[in-house]
């Protein structure tokens, strides 16, 4: 296993953001739900509901509520749940081309998921400002 990288340049010149297959589905469920046999990529227990994250079969399969159709990008950077900057940068980078996104942080990626139909321009965002930090370590 990596160690985590904590730096912020060396995060932004190492993330290498790969695009997941498939669409994922936002959605919200009753708190006390089992969403297990759902296999959710990710799930948030908020005092309105339980926010789950899945793939848009399962989610039409179930009548899920739709509440946002994302495309999932993995920052494959083994990223230190204490380095500072890393999303708001990302965020930056995505708000400029107008695109959407919601960051998953988890133990050693960062998850950034954007709507279906931007997943292409997050892409070329994302590899944009790693370009920008390899070009910048080097300078």
């Amino acid at each position: 296993m990596s160690q985590p990288v904590t730096k912020l340049e060396q995060l932004l010149a190492s993330m290498q953001p790969e695009l997941n297959d498939g669409a994922y589905i936002f959605s919200s469920v009753q708190p006390d739900r089992d969403v297990s046999r759902l296999a959710p990529v990710a799930t948030f227990r908020e005092r309105e509901g339980l926010t789950i994250i899945v793939d848009e079969q399962t989610a039409l399969r179930e009548g899920l509520p739709v509440l946002f159709r994302a495309a999932w990008i993995t920052l494959t950077v083994h990223s230190d749940l204490e380095a500072v900057g890393l999303t708001a940068a990302v965020a930056e980078a995505l708000t400029r081309a107008s695109i959407s996104c919601n960051v998953v942080a988890a133990a050693f990626h960062d998850h950034i998921f954007v709507p279906v139909e931007r997943a292409a321009d997050a892409l070329a965002q994302l590899a944009g400002l790693q370009a920008k930090a390899l070009r910048d370590a080097t300078a």
